[in-house]
């Protein structure tokens, strides 16, 4: 049960990275960027690699919270909370 509540976050933030990605250096070269051609060493294929993993971590935060704050079934209905009945 663990596992399908991780995927349930990961599998949309990895689509979500990807889009990103594609997007992103749709527009951008990573050989302009200065601070990550010094901090990477100025390969393309790292900057494309950091850039994926930093996006896919901020999506996967955003969908963890989306799960977090998405209401149980229990709690729409108002089960245990002493419903009035017509």
């Amino acid at each position: 049960m663990l596992a399908h509540r991780v995927l349930r976050i990961i599998w949309p933030a990895f689509l979500a990275a990807c889009m990103l990605e594609l997007l992103v250096f749709a527009f951008v070269d990573p050989m302009e960027l200065q601070w990550a051609n010094d901090a990477l060493g100025g390969s393309r294929q790292a900057v494309y690699a950091a850039a994926f993993f930093a996006f896919w971590v901020v999506s996967a935060g955003a969908c963890f919270l989306a799960t977090l704050l998405h209401p149980k079934p229990d709690e729409v209905n108002g089960a245990g909370e002493g419903r009035l009945t017509a």
